[in-house]
């Protein structure tokens, strides 16, 4: 019933929004100038009068719907069944497969049954649902149409409907963000305090630890278990990395803003800042096949050709391909701030005989600095966060080396390889990327304050 109720709350929406601004403009009988609120705040408050209770119901009666199919389902079986959650999860996964036609084999009487009432339950909640928000709607529309006048006012209830979605939508992404922190916060308290896991390091031990080997705490013959979290080899790594790609992307993407923004005409600025700004939209993937398959073998090359021990998976390939990546985060910002930098600061220096070169060393550059500075934060930022490209250039070897001709690897890379597995979700080795990426969120956290110290401190110069 997802698609008729759509069409249909679509469609009386829209008759809201028509019969609210016709009857406006009746009840006005001609003189616009005497009503409280333009035609077009009747018609939005008719319209929000219809569409909110109409979704409002949707909202809360699927999933009603959706659980009392289930009860019904389950109430076929034994007790002991609907209270274990493992074989109920099954039994409603395969009711579901039947009541679509997907289940393969011969179905049980009781499952069978339970399929049938499932899909009656179903189908007759959500015709209950639909018909009910139809009502709703129509009542809705009706009373508004009542309560349309030449005082009426519209525009005020329309603001203030806008205002609560507005602080809604703010509500909701401060309470995800509090809400990721600390569900990865907890299950990083339950990796260091948890007496029930076995094999789990000490505070200390994980910051400080020069070994990552997560297997190690699993099985007793491949190494120690206090040594095995040591979480110095995967920062190392990131920070490696993330050097080498903002080198590569540090000075093209300044100088290419530079370029765009002061010497390049309007027509070659409108060609050359879209196609560079198209390396952000190629997949990450596409870059790490990329870097495996050229950058990687093009750089053991060479260095086999000057006598040098290369590594098939090195940083090296992985800070190049990345710091490819992120040129269009530095470019396109500093090409921004720097446009940003009043005329009048560019035409005082060439009054005091300055040429363009040294206006945009002495005077462009250091006025755009905190916009340059927050936009190289925001590219080590993403370096820091990437994981394709360096599971595939860089590979998973947590060494301990500052040699961007030896394979490294980072900590998002092992955040990924430790949730993919068969492993058992409370063991040690599993909640090891929690704390990974606990510890990681404090490092983006303190680059994000450092950048923000430096804006506020040059900003206050220039404002």
């Amino acid at each position: 019933m997802v698609y008729p109720f759509f069409a249909a709350l679509t469609l009386l929406t829209g008759i809201a929004y028509a019969v609210g601004q016709r009857r406006a403009v009746s009840v006005a009988d001609g003189r616009l100038a005497d009503l409280h609120s333009l035609p077009i705040y009747h018609a939005l408050f008719t319209a929000i009068g219809v569409f909110v209770p109409m979704l409002a119901i949707f909202v809360i009666g699927t999933p009603l719907v959706s659980w009392m199919a289930h009860s019904a389902a389950l109430a076929q079986f034994d007790p002991s069944v609907q209270a274990d959650p493992l074989r109920s999860g099954v039994i409603l996964r395969d009711v579901a497969s039947i009541s679509r036609g997907q289940f393969a084999g011969n179905a049980s009487p009781e499952l069978a049954q339970a399929a049938k009432d499932y899909a009656a339950t179903l189908a007759t909640g959500g015709w209950a649902v639909f018909l009910l928000a139809i009502a709703a709607g129509v009542a809705a529309l009706a009373a508004s149409f009542g309560v349309i006048k030449v005082p009426f006012r519209a525009r005020k209830h329309v603001e203030r409907f806008a205002l609560i979605v507005l602080g809604a939508c703010a509500v909701v992404a401060i309470l995800t963000t509090v809400g990721i922190v600390f569900s990865v916060a907890f299950e990083t308290y339950r990796f260091f305090f948890d007496p029930s896991l076995s094999g789990k390091p000490t505070i200390g031990s994980f910051l400080f630890g020069l070994e990552w080997n997560p297997q190690a705490a699993m099985r007793a013959d491949q190494g120690t278990i206090s040594t095995a979290y040591g979480f110095v080899p995967l920062l190392v790594g990131s920070l490696l990395i993330t050097f080498i790609a903002i080198c590569v992307a540090g000075p093209l993407g300044l100088f290419s803003a530079i370029y765009l923004a002061e010497y390049a005409t309007p027509r070659v600025r409108s060609i050359a800042k879209p196609i560079l700004e198209i390396l952000a939209g190629i997949p990450t993937v596409v870059l790490g096949f990329f870097a495996a398959l050229t950058v990687a073998p093009l750089i053991r090359g060479l260095g086999e050709a000057y006598g040098l021990n290369v590594a098939s998976e090195s940083a090296l390939a992985a800070g190049l391909v990345m710091g490819m990546m992120i040129i269009p985060f530095i470019s396109s910002l500093s090409d921004d701030v720097i446009n940003a930098v009043p005329q009048s600061m560019r035409d005082g220096s060439y009054a005091l005989g300055a040429t363009k070169s040294e206006t945009i060393r002495q005077v462009l550059l250091p006025a755009a600095l905190p916009g340059i500075v927050s936009a190289f934060m925001l590219a080590i930022s993403r370096a820091i966060g990437e994981t394709m490209i360096v599971v595939m250039a860089a590979g998973l070897a947590a060494n301990l080396t500052l040699n961007p001709l030896d394979a490294v690897t980072t900590i998002t890379v092992q955040i990924k390889t430790i949730l993919v597995g068969d492993q058992e979700f409370d063991s040690a080795k599993t909640l090891a990327a929690f704390a990974l990426g606990f510890v990681l969120f404090f490092v983006t956290l303190m680059l994000n304050y450092i950048a923000l110290r430096i804006v506020r401190k040059y900003r206050e110069q220039y404002d």
